[in-house]
């Protein structure tokens, strides 16, 4: 029997939480709000290593994943087990994301924005639309999917989605006190850690994060696009 949790982070990618939403993870869980994660592909083309192999490289990424859940106090991970630069919008992957929120009854999702513009990863772009499609109005219609009633799970209406990556910021969540949580997070993705290619990990986060509370009252902050979900 699955518990249900507050928060239901879905993402592309192992690291997408991390980069997007871990401060804001680290204060809510922080605060006694269960959080769930799932991971759509297992991150198997994200690397400029030809020597790596994507099946070798999707087992070190759910190790890291699994390891900045832990530091997060993510209580599960599910892996989709989807292929890398691979997600479509289908109706199974939508049945998919439909059946998770239904089982686990989020009052809160995290996504990747699927309406950031120009240079934006296709998974992330992807699985934002698909996550949207399925929290309005699929999740919460009884006639949408039919089959899941017969595995007992019922409509679920979530109350808002806070998608990350976005260009038209509306909502800002101050993590002053929990960004070197979100660093020793990130720290866990060594195989991205690489990739970035800077020389201090921690100033270019730091600075990252002043710039996207750049509008709001806080000095470091995570920036979301928040959707209030109809009643």
């Amino acid at each position: 029997m699955v518990s249900p949790c507050d928060i239901l982070t879905i993402i592309a990618h192992p690291d997408d939480a991390e980069f997007g939403a871990a401060g804001s993870i680290a204060a809510w869980t922080a605060e006694g709000k269960t959080v769930v994660y799932v991971v759509c592909t297992g991150g198997g083309k994200g690397t400029t290593d030809r020597k790596v192999s994507p099946a070798d490289l999707e087992r070190i990424r759910q190790q890291e994943q699994r390891a900045a859940a832990s530091v997060l106090g993510v209580s599960e991970v599910v892996f989709l087990g989807m292929e890398d630069q691979g997600l479509e919008d289908t109706r199974e992957f939508r049945e998919t994301l439909v059946r998770l929120i239904r089982r686990y009854r989020p009052e809160k999702v995290i996504s990747s924005d699927p309406y950031r513009r120009y240079l934006w990863h296709r998974d992330h772009r992807i699985v934002g639309q698909v996550v949207m499609d399925a929290l309005f109005p699929y999740a919460r219609d009884h006639l949408a999917y039919p089959d899941l009633l017969e595995e007992g799970l019922e409509p679920h209406k979530v109350q808002e989605a806070l998608f990350f990556g976005t260009d038209e910021v509306n909502h800002w969540i101050d993590i002053s006190d929990t960004f070197e949580i979100k660093l020793e997070a990130l720290i866990c993705h060594a195989t991205q850690i690489r990739e970035l290619k800077v020389d201090n990990l921690e100033s270019w986060l730091r600075a990252r994060c002043r710039r996207l509370a750049e509008g709001s009252d806080f000095t470091l902050a995570e920036a979301f696009h928040r959707v209030k979900l109809p009643d």
